[in-house]
């Protein structure tokens, strides 16, 4: 059962509108106008009552981002270890309390992992190299992705951000079937918490295990964090507007994800896997 605290939810807006002084070339003079920002505030992770993680995340959909993280971190390996999930105010952000599988709870404490997230940081506070760049696990080869699909979609998710939009401060991710269509959009102002979104919402949906999701894309660069989180989710292929890193590939090529970025327009380049793709 997952149940959301109304005060919560309530304070938990992803946007702010605030006055401020825009200074044009053309004037002298600033000018007040109201604009619209991207709200961030630290959500703390809490697994049977000992705390896990704190990030800096968009308090919109956090439910679907607590079941992304606990799958792509490895704490569970399914929707249904998780017993119970609640949403509370805390005095300076969000509380995530989870209540997981005993034997689950028993692995995560052995891993004696302390993150203290920075926005744009999956990473801050791991205790070891080991765990940072931890195995992926190979994604099975499955049926082809038309190219025209990917770039198409990729189209499609820049009409899917009204946060983005109206604020400009944060990034998105997008899981979609194999002709193209979108699936599901998440936003978030860090790139890996808004596809732990993505992944924890098509997880609660189903559309994992029925293999529905053909491709995650990101509105920004890859990097290996998002490699290894797509990798868990067992999806083939990952698209992004920007550029991947080294490890990136490296980690992209070791699971065999096909990995595309610079997808722009009707271009993109195909750094690892490009067997997958399907062209005319």
């Amino acid at each position: 059962m997952m149940s959301v605290n109304d005060e919560c939810s309530a304070k938990g807006q992803p946007r702010i509108h605030k006055v401020v002084l825009r200074v044009r070339t053309s004037r002298l003079e600033p000018l007040p106008e109201e604009d619209v920002l991207a709200e961030e505030t630290p959500v703390a992770l809490e697994y049977n009552g000992i705390a896990y993680a704190t990030m800096l995340a968009t308090p919109a959909d956090l439910e679907d981002f607590a079941l992304g993280f606990s799958l792509t971190e490895g704490i569970v390996e399914g929707p249904a270890e998780i017993y119970d999930l609640e949403l509370a105010s805390g005095e300076v952000g969000v509380i995530v309390r989870i209540e997981v599988a005993s034997e689950r709870f028993a692995r995560l404490k052995a891993r004696r992992r302390a993150l203290s997230g920075r926005t744009g940081c999956g990473l801050c506070g791991i205790e070891s190299l080991a765990e940072a760049v931890r195995p992926v696990p190979g994604v099975p080869q499955g049926g082809g992705v038309p190219l025209a699909a990917v770039l198409g979609a990729m189209r499609s998710l820049r009409a899917r951000q009204p946060l983005h939009e109206a604020t400009g401060a944060t990034h998105a991710a997008a899981l979609a079937a194999a002709d193209g269509s979108l699936l599901l959009v998440r936003e978030d102002v860090g790139r890996h918490n808004a596809l732990d979104k993505a992944i924890g919402a098509a997880a609660r949906a189903g559309l994992l295990r029925t293999g529905a999701v053909a491709m995650a894309l990101m509105s920004s660069r890859a990097s290996f964090e998002l490699v290894q989180k797509t990798a868990v989710a067992g999806i083939g292929v990952l698209a992004a507007v920007s550029a991947p890193t080294a490890l990136a590939v490296r980690l992209a090529e070791e699971a065999g994800i096909t990995l595309l970025g610079f997808v722009r327009g009707e271009g993109a380049t195909v750094y690892s896997r490009a067997d997958r793709l399907v062209t005319e």
